[in-house]
């Protein structure tokens, strides 16, 4: 699942490449994950059109183009973007493109078709499911302790859970949310009524260090190929059966509805209970 770190990157690279061309053509090969609420043929309504600017939130990437229209990406959990030429293989997951005025093509990859991508007019964005419940930035620098503090008190679940859900703080999934309470010493499994004022502080402190840190990483090692997953350097997640980087013990973890959860018993203590 791309997360806020790869998403930031992600926008970096199509913004430099690719604002201020235009749209000459676009195709729809598997239209599962297309949602056009814009006009009924996507294709002839984006032709023609300026790419003219990019943002993120959370985990949604909005692709804004000329006379009033946007593309929301939701990769959801397998999907990418393939920035290319047209002489790329075109992938059997790929699922839409739009070639540009200057021969590079962006297109849309999800092998398992849970994304989304939305075809709007500015003002339909609140028909986006999830983009309006989404909480302030993993990776704003604004969001605050008493923010967090207040927002995590509306929840009583697992912490990890509630990381993820997007309510609370967004662009946090499955991976960043390991590395995060890896950083903090805190149990994925931790209720979050049983979490001290120390432990909010140093998840809040996590947020605000292992992210940007994900993103510097990933500008280097993704470099211009947007749509490969670069996780190898986390220090937790993905890491099952290996040693601990800090105390040397071997990291747990545990499968689930197509998710992993990866910890150390040791510096993350907190015993695996359902209440």
């Amino acid at each position: 699942m791309p997360e806020a770190p790869d998403l930031e990157v992600i926008k970096e690279v199509l913004a430099r490449r690719l604002v201020g061309r235009g749209v000459a053509q676009a195709r729809v090969l598997r239209p599962t994950v297309l949602r056009s609420l814009a006009a009924q043929d996507f294709p002839a309504d984006v032709a023609g059109r300026t790419l003219s600017g990019l943002s993120r939130r959370g985990k949604f990437l909005l692709l804004t183009l000329s006379n009033d229209r946007l593309l929301v990406i939701n990769p959801m959990l397998t999907g990418a973007l393939q920035l290319c030429t047209p002489k790329e293989r075109v992938l059997k997951s790929t699922h839409l493109l739009m070639a540009f005025d200057d021969g590079q093509e962006l297109r849309y990859l999800d092998d398992t078709q849970m994304g989304q991508v939305y075809y709007i007019a500015p003002d339909q964005l609140p028909r986006v499911p999830r983009y309006s419940e989404q909480g302030p930035d993993a990776l704003s620098d604004r969001l605050t302790l008493f923010q967090f503090r207040a927002g995590l008190a509306r929840y009583h679940g697992e912490v990890k859970g509630i990381l993820t859900r997007g309510a609370v703080v967004s662009g946090i999934g499955n991976a960043y949310a390991d590395e995060v309470l890896f950083a903090a010493g805190v149990s994925p499994f931790r209720k979050r009524r049983t979490l001290t004022e120390q432990e909010l502080q140093r998840l809040h402190a996590a947020m605000g260090s292992v992210l940007p840190e994900a993103v510097a990483i990933l500008r280097k090692r993704m470099g211009e190929v947007t749509h490969h997953k670069v996780r190898d350097f986390l220090q937790v997640h993905g890491k099952g059966g290996h040693p601990c980087p800090r105390c040397g013990a071997t990291i747990s973890q545990l499968n689930a509805n197509q998710r992993i959860t990866s910890y150390c018993r040791h510096c993350q203590p907190g015993m695996l209970i359902k209440n």
